[in-house]
């Protein structure tokens, strides 16, 4: 259901788009829908979205937007980015109320995973 002024829709920029759908498919089980060469969508995953071909990228030390990831276990998530080519670029570290690590998928977009602190 769309709500009225609420986010509903977030694009990504993405040098290589086979590369970042076989990563997002392969650590968080997303799906996607090509519209031509050079877009991709996916749904149902929070926040809808979609990535466009370019080779500018979303980075955090440049004022770009955090995404962040939930999981219920932080370290197999982290096994599995790792696993699909993505690269860690801040390991697990805590803050109040849980702990996270970041990370750049294929096309060097960063994006954060966080947990709860197990108690």
């Amino acid at each position: 259901m769309k709500e009225h002024e609420k986010l509903n829709y977030v694009e990504f920029a993405a040098k290589d788009l086979s590369a970042t759908k076989a990563f997002f498919e392969s650590v968080f089980g997303w799906t996607f829908t090509d519209f031509g060469p050079e877009y991709t969508a996916f749904s149902n995953q929070g926040l809808d979205g979609g990535f466009y071909h370019s080779n500018v990228r979303c980075d955090v030390k440049t004022g770009g937007a955090l995404l962040v990831f939930y999981s219920a276990n932080i370290q197999l998530t982290m096994d599995k980015v790792i696993d699909a080519g993505g690269t860690i670029v801040r390991p697990i570290f805590e803050f109040p109320g849980g702990c996270r690590f970041h990370f750049q998928e294929p096309s060097g977009n960063e994006f954060a995973v966080w947990s709860e602190l197990s108690s």
